[in-house]
């Protein structure tokens, strides 16, 4: 049997901006959060373009194409566009409050709160986004920036085990040269102007990420000390420089620390929502289209039961399940996984076992068992429960 030969139906070139690589149509649009890092990153150094295709089985792929000439253009596009903010007033205001249609489909976020985030943005406020573990805090971050024409650059601080190196630089000593510094990437961001700049895990960070941002965050302020150069220059932050931080902020997130209040204070607060059934619904369908609905739609049951018994006075387990853990489980049903089979790896380890039969694991089992039964969640939870459930 001759094999059969996929075509590409969508054509991407991979340029560089700050420290992240994004992708460019031939239209145009910008690809960026369609393909991973990695893959992306593989096309900028080998210098060939992606394809797009689409397996049999209805999977999409991104992979090396080669022979195919193509101009990709920086012009707005209808998908996942981006633009060219203003500066007049008048075009701002117009451009904050026509902005929704900038907002991927696969992001969770009412109107409100994006044209809030984006305001933010266009106006050079700090914006810290906050909201429970899983719920899009990153993505929208992410969101915003692919749809603004700027240079961006992506810091990671809850990895980091080195503040100052992150965000400073280091001294270095080579044979035949000495002692010299070396400036951290973040210095030539902050330097960048217009820059958007995404510090993600915040509330991860050490305290020395926290001492060294007071004065970068800081509006009246604005500059960085170099203070592990011998002249210890102070860089100040370029005209238009965003800074968008995300946190988890409560006492259930380990590893976090309890941020500082004048560091919280020179941020813009945005709040994510933790989504109901009806979009987690409408996430899941959007994201997994060849999955059956009303498999897709038991998810959200679940989810949302979870979430409904982990807010009530007398609560049998400590959380809900998180958004990320939905999605997750959704991609196992996609590869082949039952229900049973899904929950059994993403689902149950995250519920503590103790206390046998009256412990977290076995409560959301028995939630997870009766959609795995018969498709339905009838005689687990009285009408009440159900009731409030679905109208969270």
């Amino acid at each position: 049997m001759a094999r059969t030969t996929l075509t590409p139906d969508c054509i991407v070139r991979v340029e560089k901006s700050g420290n992240r690589f994004n992708a460019w149509d031939t239209d145009g649009n910008k690809r960026t959060s369609e393909i991973t890092t990695t893959t992306r990153k593989k096309a900028f150094e080998g210098d060939y373009l992606l394809g797009r295709f689409t397996g049999r089985t209805g999977k999409v792929f991104w992979r090396r194409v080669e022979d195919v000439e193509t101009t990709p253009t920086t012009n707005t596009a209808p998908d996942t566009p981006s633009v060219e903010v203003p500066t007049d007033h008048a075009e701002v205001l117009g451009f904050i409050h026509n902005s929704y249609s900038l907002k991927p489909q696969g992001l969770m976020m009412t109107e409100l709160k994006w044209k809030y985030l984006v305001r933010s943005a266009v106006r050079g406020k700090n914006i810290m986004m906050t909201g429970p573990a899983g719920c899009g805090k990153t993505m929208a971050a992410k969101a915003l920036v692919n749809s603004l024409d700027r240079p961006d650059y992506y810091f990671n601080l809850g990895a980091t085990q080195d503040p100052r190196g992150t965000l400073i630089g280091n001294t270095h000593f080579e044979d035949g040269k000495g002692t010299y510094f070396s400036e951290s990437l973040f210095v030539k961001a902050i330097q960048t102007p217009n820059a958007v700049i995404l510090l993600d895990e915040l509330s991860r960070a050490h305290p020395d990420a926290w001492n060294i941002l007071m004065t970068v965050l800081d509006y009246g302020q604005r500059y960085l000390r170099l203070d592990e150069q011998d002249t210890q220059a102070t860089i100040k932050v370029a005209d238009g420089v965003t800074f968008i931080a995300t946190a988890n902020i409560g006492n259930e997130y380990t590893s976090t620390r309890v941020m500082d209040k004048a560091l919280m204070d020179r941020f813009t607060i945005v709040e994510m929502d933790v989504l109901n059934e009806s979009e987690e619904t409408e996430l899941l369908n959007y994201m997994f289209p060849h999955v059956d609905s009303v498999l897709l739609g038991n998810v959200a049951k679940i989810a949302t039961l979870t979430r409904s018994e982990a807010n009530t006075d007398t609560a049998r387990i400590t959380s809900g399940i998180s958004t990320r853990t939905t999605v997750e489980l959704c991609g196992l049903l996609y590869d082949g996984f039952s229900l049973e089979e899904a929950s059994e790896v993403s689902i149950y380890p995250q519920y503590d076992a103790t206390g046998g039969v009256d412990s977290e694991r076995t409560f959301v089992k028995q939630i997870v068992q009766k959609f795995c039964d018969d498709g339905s969640s009838d005689d687990l939870f009285n009408e009440d429960e159900m009731a409030e459930a679905t109208n969270l």
